[in-house]
């Protein structure tokens, strides 16, 4: 007896992360040196807005106060439909991080004078709003010079590996 299958009822090994925003500024200005994903402490209405895809993570920080981390700077608009319970857009968000991990991450922005960036912000495969904040250093002009050289043979290298000039 033969088996039937349907391509939309077959599902894939492999968990869907669903992408919201990505802080594409953050690579220019700054060398990432380490990464860490934490989550982050949402009211509904932020919720549906990120479902919306309606984020800006361009002037956003994180920044250490009392033991605890906290996005600051994000811009989430308010969501329409949430009328009198709407968030305040630009309010502080506390990021959900594990003892050891705060202290590590921390510890380095302080001493060395780094900087937590908010990299990319998505959902899971559970649905659970997550952020990538990344260890930073802040690049100087002669550094965003390099690196756009770099990106700018490499172009050239695939270009002639194509066969294109």
């Amino acid at each position: 007896m033969a088996k039937k299958t349907h391509l939309n009822s077959q599902k894939s090994d492999k968990p869907e992360v669903r992408p919201i925003c990505e802080n594409r500024k953050a690579r220019h200005k700054f060398d990432v040196l380490d990464t860490l994903e934490c989550g982050l402490e949402l009211v509904g209405s932020e919720v549906k807005s990120l479902r919306a895809g309606r984020i800006s993570l361009d002037e956003a920080y994180g920044r250490v106060r009392e033991q605890e981390v906290w996005l600051i700077g994000c811009d989430i608009p308010e969501y329409p439909q949430a009328t009198i319970w709407n968030h305040l857009p630009k309010r502080p968000r506390k990021l959900l991080l594990h003892r050891r991990e705060l202290r590590k991450f921390a510890g380095q922005a302080h001493e060395k004078g780094l900087t937590l960036v908010p990299l990319k912000l998505y959902f899971n495969e559970r649905g659970v709003a997550k952020v990538l904040l990344g260890l930073c250093r802040g690049k100087q002009m002669h550094d965003k010079r390099e690196t756009i050289k770099k990106a700018d043979v490499q172009r050239g290298l695939a270009r002639m590996m194509r066969g294109r000039k």
